[in-house]
């Protein structure tokens, strides 16, 4: 006898969460396409134009979803858990990509190691928490903010390639090249690391509460 199987309903918040995971692999293959072309000393210009679109309508899908879940009450629990995947494989993603692609300008690989590493440390710190404490506690700071608005309009202008961003200055009677693209890129990594820094110390702060840091409670033996 044929069992209907349950039909799998999902929130039209979510179905465009679920787009913007998708669109994260569409983005970073022409941004490699984009680099091979330029590495082979004829730019694709139209490679790089729909890098850029996708990376658009993927970022601009952050604030839809969002929007539709609370105009429409689509708060889900799995929501919660996509999104902010979302947000993090988007930005990650477009930061290596852009570190290793042989783009005109390419991020430092070094921005790339911090910001990974950053979240990374975050991460394991909140596991780590929640393994040892039974629970972990993550509040969004300033800094944080800061760091994710920065790197995101370092991404833009690195994407929009624009040669004025390339100059020279004029020290001492001497002239020296300076790349003004450098400037958002180390805003960026300032605030990265700063945020990275308060993350862990306030993850610190919350093993000595919880009596992970008290040598009298390690078991004798």
């Amino acid at each position: 006898m044929y069992v209907a199987q349950p039909v799998l309903k999902m929130t039209t918040a979510n179905k465009i969460t679920l787009a913007r995971i998708g669109l994260i692999p569409v983005f970073v293959t022409f941004a490699i396409y984009y680099g091979r072309s330029v590495s082979a000393g004829s730019a694709q210009e139209w490679l790089r134009w729909m890098a850029v679109t996708v990376f658009g309508f993927a970022a601009a899908s952050d604030g839809l979803d969002g929007f539709i879940a609370r105009r429409f009450n689509q708060r889900t629990e799995l929501g919660v858990i996509l999104d902010p995947i979302a947000d993090k494989g988007l930005l990650l993603a477009a930061i290596v990509a852009l570190s290793f692609s042989n783009w005109g300008y390419e991020l430092p690989v070094w921005f790339a190691v911090l910001v990974v590493a950053r979240d990374l440390i975050v991460l394991a710190g909140g596991l780590a928490l929640i393994l040892m404490h039974g629970r972990a506690t993550v509040r969004t700071t300033w800094t944080g903010k800061a760091a994710t608005a920065l790197q995101m309009i370092a991404l833009v202008l690195v994407m929009l390639q624009h040669e004025a961003l390339r100059g020279r200055i004029s020290l001492f009677n001497r002239e020296f090249p300076i790349v003004w693209l450098d400037i958002p890129v180390l805003a960026a990594a300032m605030f990265t690391l700063i945020s990275g820094v308060g993350y862990s110390a306030r993850g610190i702060a919350q093993m000595h509460a919880g009596g992970l840091g008290d040598p009298t409670q390690w078991p004798k033996g």
